[in-house]
């Protein structure tokens, strides 16, 4: 799964490097430990079900994603977190690996990411992670940038 991330990063132009670690990435808190990085520079690509449509939102690892935002964001009636099942369907990922490129969902990019000079992204699976710039990265996938933080996380 890597080297289809890896290849897709070379298709769009983005410079990165796979790094793959003993420990597991699948979550933020393991991922940030793994590489001694603050949360908040762990870019979490989470799918939601949009009116029924697949997206994926890259969030900052440091809070949680405000549905009801998402939802007026995309201008529609319901968003839910997409299912293990439908993860895998929608992008070829499992939950916990799901890159912010290797599909072709629409990316909702969360603007706090931009604060950072750098930002750790799932690369397939639960052991490899890349490293970007941020504004390189929602660039390089045409991505909308957005507020998608719950303000009370």
């Amino acid at each position: 799964m890597k080297e289809r991330v890896a290849e897709r990063a070379r298709e769009l132009g983005l410079d990165m490097t796979v790094e793959r670690l003993d420990s597991s990435t699948r979550t933020v808190s393991d991922a940030a430990q793994a590489l001694g990085c603050e949360e908040a520079e762990i870019a979490k690509s989470i799918v939601f079900v949009a009116d029924g449509e697949p997206v994926v939102c890259v969030a900052s690892g440091r809070h949680r994603i405000d549905t009801e935002k998402l939802a007026e964001v995309l201008d529609v009636a319901e968003v839910r977190q997409a299912g293990p099942d439908e993860v895998r369907a929608a992008t070829g990922f499992a939950i916990g690996a799901v890159p912010p490129i290797g599909h072709d969902l629409p990316v909702l990019f969360d603007e706090a990411l931009l604060e950072h000079g750098r930002v750790w992204a799932a690369a397939g699976d639960s052991h490899s992670l890349f490293c970007s710039d941020p504004h390189s990265l929602a660039d390089c996938i045409g991505a909308r940038i957005v507020s998608l933080g719950d303000e009370g996380s």
